[in-house]
């Protein structure tokens, strides 16, 4: 749902990894955007309407976005195609930040963009300890981007891992990510990727901003 440039970007890429594309926008003017060559439906209306969602073909979708400009929109959207029609694979762009965190806790994964954008950001320009790239559905688990001490540099993974409780789900490494192994030693200027609850942030935030201790 929504033909601006994310959801007309978004219907051109996975139409050229082979999916079958629908497109819903209220505006007939916004399908301009796709390609001449766009094989996908393009359905004017309202993304959260029960009919035409069933004349987008979400009785049959893997999965659906919205993406357009309204929160609203998209989150109703969001939980209409979930609830109502079963959709698992549903994502919403929220671009209100505590709004995103809110319907996160709800179960709908949502994206917002403002945030994420200025988050990225920062931290090029300065150190922010522990900044959320992902929670689950249930928003108790958090995948996160993790400053690190420089005296953890040259120590194992697993060191970090029984530090913390929390595991290291990946590394990247000038600009490759790279999945951790058993003898996989944490080198200069990696960023850290981890998977911890969202209630032990703090914690993994304030051990790994320290030296280690030399018993780790």
């Amino acid at each position: 749902m929504g033909c601006g440039r994310v959801g007309a970007t978004l219907a051109l890429s996975l139409e050229g990894r082979g999916h079958s594309v629908a497109v819903i926008d209220q505006n007939p003017e916004a399908f301009r955007r796709l390609d001449s060559s766009f094989e996908g439906k393009k359905v004017t209306g309202l993304g959260f309407d029960r009919d035409t969602l069933t004349g987008a073909g979400i009785e049959d979708a893997f999965a659906f976005a919205a993406v357009s400009d309204g929160d609203n929109s998209n989150i109703l959207a969001a939980r209409v195609v979930r609830e109502t029609f079963g959709v698992q694979n549903v994502v919403a762009r929220i671009y209100d930040p505590h709004r995103a965190e809110i319907y996160q806790r709800l179960g709908i994964p949502t994206v917002a963009t403002v945030r994420w954008t200025a988050d990225q950001v920062l931290r090029r320009m300065l150190p922010m300890g522990a900044q959320d790239q992902y929670r689950d559905a249930s928003g108790h688990i958090s995948l996160a981007q993790v400053d690190v001490h420089a005296g953890w540099i040259g120590r194992p993974l697993r060191a970090i891992e029984a530090a913390t409780g929390a595991r290291v789900a990946y590394v990247t490494r000038y600009g490759d990510g790279i999945l951790p192994a058993a003898d996989t030693v944490l080198q200069e200027n990696d960023v850290l990727h981890v998977l911890q609850r969202v209630e032990d942030m703090d914690a993994v935030e304030r051990v790994l901003g320290t030296a280690p201790g030399v018993t780790e």
